[in-house]
Formats: structure tokens, sequence, C-alpha cells
């Protein structure tokens, strides 16, 4: 796996509730959530599913397609640490698996790249993606780029 080239402000670390998408995440795989009872996705991960109540549930692997669902363009002033970055680009995906399935991220040129190089102006409502990780002090980054 790639590393980022640049030092994100903050990286999102593992608890019980999302273990298995980062190691899922560490081969480069986007999992989501899954009832095991009525096959619902749900994310962000809980322990009951909102449609049946179950508690049984899985990691289920998901093609990591999508498409751009919404988008801002953050300016400063902002937290310190990302003042490097900014303004940088945040896209909202829905998952092709399941559109009420979303992920926030950072659309990026290529995997590991910051999401500053991005002309914001190019973005689009709808645009194809897909998932992509990079590592950040051996932590699993989501990152999404364009089909």
């Amino acid at each position: 796996m790639i590393d980022l080239i640049y030092t994100p402000p903050m990286v999102l670390t593992s608890t019980e509730a999302t273990a298995g998408f980062f190691a899922a995440a560490r081969d480069g795989i986007l999992s989501v959530q899954q009832c095991t009872a009525c096959g619902r996705f749900r994310h962000p991960p809980r322990s009951v599913c909102p449609a049946c109540r179950s508690f049984e549930w899985h990691w289920q692997p998901v093609s990591g397609r999508g498409h751009v669902w919404s988008w801002i363009v953050a300016y400063p002033p902002l937290l310190a640490g990302f003042a490097e970055l900014a303004p940088y680009n945040v896209v909202t995906v829905e998952l092709v698996e399941d559109v009420s399935i979303r992920f926030v991220g950072n659309l990026v040129e290529d995997v590991g790249r910051p999401p500053n190089e991005v002309d914001p102006a190019t973005i689009a409502i709808g645009e194809r993606v897909h998932a992509v990780f990079a590592l950040a002090d051996g932590v699993p980054v989501l990152q999404w780029v364009r089909d």
C-alpha cells in the first residue's frame, strides 16, 4: 500500500466497532457493515440494525465504486493542522451497492496524493469515483479517485 505524500492533521483510529473496516482497508478493500438477518448495509457502524433490530452483523466487502453525492471546498480559517492543505475538497460519495450508504473523504488525482491538487471547478455531482487507501503512520486513509 502507498504512503500518503502529505501528513494529514488527523487520522481515524480503529475501535472495536470499526476494526473490521480497518482490517479490510489495510488490504485495500472497502467494507461495509451488513446485517446478517436482513442483509441491509449500514454506515456508520452500529450494533443494531435499523431495519430489523437484529444484533447480528458482519463486514461485507463492496466494490468501492460510487458517485459524488455532494462536495465542498474548505477554506481557511481552519484548525491549524489543516491550514497547509487549504483550500481542499471534501466529497460525500454514495456507494453503487446502496445509495443510502455514504462515505466522506477527499477526491485526489491518485492514491496518496493531497486533495488540494484537484481543481474544485472540475468536481461534478454524480461523477463516478472509486475508493483507494493510502497509509498515514500505518493507518489506512480512505480517498476517492475518478473512474
